[in-house]
């Protein structure tokens, strides 16, 4: 676990990936989906509390139903995908902590501070996607996430319980080979950071 990572490694991970816009037709099964999981599930999250929930769209007729809670600029992409991952947190994640994190009674915490269980879960289930779209690069997929789509519209059509939130939407699939836009510019390090 000390060495670092090949420079292709790294490249299809971080400096030569982008977000995919367009995907070949080529699907992807279930077993591609769970392996998606079982590398993503091991990311770091705070008590372990793992808030994020994940619902595969892979049917048209799901992305579908997906489609009305769209903003126009990513509809017709999303459609197009081969698998729409819904990217949510639970409201109530901390009700699993005493099995997830018994060193702690983190559910106590949570349970004595409920102020603190939205942000928790908001901010560990971004962590989360950010580790699905790794996992995915990893496989040898793309991702193009998505924040512009209707939270309480998707809510509404896939956690009418109201116990999951909408976060993210995150498009996976094989790179067609089309870039649509130059790769944008990043900020340079001292820009942005500072070692003291």
């Amino acid at each position: 676990m000390t060495t670092a990572l090949s420079t292709p490694a790294l490249a299809q991970l971080f400096t030569a990936a982008r977000s995919q816009h367009n995907f070949s037709s080529r699907p992807i099964g279930d077993e591609l989906i769970e392996q998606l999981y079982e590398l993503l599930k091991w990311g770091p999250t705070a008590f372990n509390g793992q808030p994020a929930r994940y619902v595969f769209l892979r049917s048209a007729t799901a992305r579908q139903q997906l489609a009305p809670a769209l903003s126009a600029g990513n509809r017709d992409k999303t459609l197009a995908a081969p698998l729409t991952v819904i990217v949510a947190y639970d409201t109530a994640f901390h009700e699993q902590l005493p099995s997830q994190f018994p060193a702690f009674d983190a559910k106590g915490l949570y349970d004595s501070l409920p102020q603190l269980i939205e942000p928790g879960a908001r901010t560990n289930a971004t962590l989360q996607a950010g580790y699905l779209i790794l996992a995915a690069r990893a496989l040898g997929l793309a991702a193009g996430p998505m924040s512009g789509f209707d939270a309480e519209g998707v809510d509404d059509i896939f956690f009418a319980d109201g116990r999951y939130k909408s976060l993210l939407l995150v498009n996976l699939g094989y790179a067609d080979g089309a870039v649509a836009f130059p790769r944008g510019p990043r900020l340079a390090f001292d820009e942005v950071a500072r070692v003291y």
